[in-house]
């Protein structure tokens, strides 16, 4: 009897697993990118980790203050590496924000405010605590304010972009469709990151850690949001997202509109 409850029980786990796989897919995401950054935050204090920061920044700018490469690519890179600014940030989140209260999408709104938000926080708690100068001036080709770990650009740009990817797979029900929008997403945050590295306005491993902060805290932020939207399946109460009916065509039977 026992025993042929076993094929039951495993269709049953099997079942559990591919619902829940987003959820261990972000639970690993979150455990890997706050491992990786205290490891790197420990590497950057030591000999080995300065010396391939420096190798790698040299190797960016084999003259300092010229990137490697013709003009143009100089130019590119200041362009991409805005879009990891404060400024240009708040501007898309004002956006998105907005299209997603008139869509009354309550729970990503707050998702999306809290995520920008607390990576700000994150970011500005960070390099007061670690207070690391940045590049020599002289391998700077952009302004920089503050203190260099982790990267600011690398962090936000990665908080922003993978939590409004991962909100736009919800509007595909293709796997393909959704692996391109999360693709898309995180290809410009790595483009962000490369080009703080490429005008000497970071070290690598700043870039790095900011890669793994901002990736953890999307992720943290999308389990909340996760967790808060299951229980509030069986409940009508609470902030949630809603779900708009869709607009009937012009062609269409009234007899269809009311099913």
């Amino acid at each position: 009897m026992a025993t042929s409850r076993i094929p039951i029980f495993l269709r049953r786990m099997l079942r559990i697993a591919r619902t829940e796989i987003a959820a261990v897919t972000a639970l690993f995401v979150v455990a890997l990118g706050v491992m990786t950054f205290v490891e790197v935050a420990d590497d950057m204090t030591e000999a080995d980790g300065q010396a391939f920061d420096q190798a790698v920044l040299t190797w960016m700018q084999p003259v300092a203050g010229e990137p490697r490469g013709p003009w143009w690519l100089q130019e590119a890179a200041a362009d991409l590496t805005s879009l990891g600014g404060i400024s240009v940030l708040g501007l898309f989140a004002v956006i998105a924000i907005t299209f997603l209260l008139i869509q009354r999408k309550r729970l990503s709104a707050l998702l999306l405010v809290l995520g920008l938000a607390g990576g700000v926080a994150l970011s500005e708690g960070l390099k007061a605590l670690f207070e690391r100068e940045r590049p020599p001036a002289a391998f700077q080709a952009v302004e920089t304010l503050n203190a260099s770990f982790p990267s600011g650009h690398a962090l936000l740009s990665t908080v922003f972009y993978l939590t409004l990817g991962v909100m736009l797979t919800r509007a595909f029900p293709r796997a393909h469709l959704k692996a391109f929008v999360l693709g898309a997403a995180m290809t410009v945050a790595l483009l962000i990151g490369l080009t703080r590295v490429y005008l000497g306005a970071h070290w690598a491993s700043d870039v790095f850690a900011g890669w793994c902060a901002g990736a953890a805290w999307a992720m943290a932020l999308w389990l909340a949001a996760y967790a808060i939207g299951r229980r509030q399946a069986v409940r009508a109460s609470g902030l949630h997202d809603d779900v708009l009916p869709p607009e009937p065509g012009t062609d269409t039977p009234p007899a269809v509109i009311g099913e």
